[in-house]
């Protein structure tokens, strides 16, 4: 085999690599819940601890039905039903100012429960209002 069909080969790889490379880069994937939120008190969902000692202070909840929107109830059939991210966000930024105003640290056991009916979508959202244990320092004589 000759140089010229190996530098065509090379040219025509490279090229295919850096088509490739300017597809991929042109798509980022969008993951939604790597942006962590900034809530005004620390949250900790069903299956999460916090790695310090808490005192409860409170069950808290947030809960509501919002009526169905005619695209929602076409045809009889339950298309489109639900509450997509924006909204849980606010039930939680909600919760979690109801924990702020009690003085908690943070929310544990934060649970989402979603429900709906021939006429509204309804939610339930709820934690437990906690206060973080202050640390003794043991260093000191």
């Amino acid at each position: 085999m000759n140089k010229s069909f190996y530098h065509q080969l090379i040219r025509k790889g490279l090229l295919s690599l850096l088509c490739l490379a300017g597809l991929v880069s042109c798509f980022q994937p969008v993951v939604y819940l790597r942006n962590k939120r900034n809530y005004p008190v620390d949250v900790f969902y069903d299956n999460q601890r916090p790695d310090r000692p808490f005192e409860p202070l409170q069950d808290l909840e947030v809960k509501g039905e919002v009526p169905l929107k005619n695209h929602q109830s076409a045809d009889r059939r339950m298309i489109d039903r639900g509450n997509d991210m924006e909204q849980k966000d606010l039930m939680l930024a909600r919760l979690t100012m109801q924990a702020k105003k009690l003085g908690a640290d943070a929310l544990v056991d934060v649970k989402y429960t979603y429900y709906t009916s021939i006429t509204d979508n309804g939610y339930i959202m709820k934690g437990l209002a906690v206060k973080y244990k202050r640390e003794v320092d043991t260093t000191q004589k």
